[in-house]
């Protein structure tokens, strides 16, 4: 018998799972006051590799003005530290 079919099968890939691409909140600190920042705007800036990912923003970080982000999930410090500096946050789909 072949060595392949001897060896036993391990792992599991979860084929339902989610891939986010994260920017921390220092990264959001170069948009101006009251700014829109959203997943396309975020690739155009170069903070995204691919624009069709699902984007996280994490609490790295502090934000300096209030901005409005829109994003697929947030942790729960960026959004307290986006809604302490004025801003608002919105999650996509």
């Amino acid at each position: 018998m072949r060595l392949i079919r001897r060896l036993p099968k391990r792992g599991f890939t979860n084929i339902f799972r989610k891939v986010y691409q994260v920017v921390n909140l220092s990264d959001l600190n170069d948009w101006e006051k009251d700014t829109t920042v959203e997943p396309e705007t975020l690739k155009s800036k170069g903070l995204l590799r691919h624009s069709a990912t699902l984007v996280k923003i994490l609490g790295e970080g502090t934000l300096e003005s209030p901005l409005t982000v829109k994003a697929h999930a947030f942790s729960a410090s960026a959004k307290a530290k986006i809604e302490s500096a004025g801003g608002t946050v919105e999650v996509i789909g």
